[in-house]
């Protein structure tokens, strides 16, 4: 059976990530105006991570080198 791929979410997650890229990398949770299942995407290829700063969470793009 072949897996249903909804490229409505990864439009939505490529341009969030491209944003986090212009944006150096990081941009706090709380601003950020897409959708959790966007997040869960991007959290899930591992192409994103929260960190905790202490006085609040960033989504941070993970470098891969």
């Amino acid at each position: 059976m072949a897996k249903v791929v909804d490229y409505y979410v990864e439009r939505t997650a490529a341009r969030l990530l491209r944003s986090l890229r212009k944006s150096g990398g990081s941009l706090p949770l709380h601003r950020i105006q897409f959708s959790q299942t966007i997040i869960q995407y991007l959290l899930d290829k591992k192409l994103v991570q929260i960190k905790n700063t202490g006085h609040g969470f960033l989504l941070a793009v993970v470098e891969k080198f």
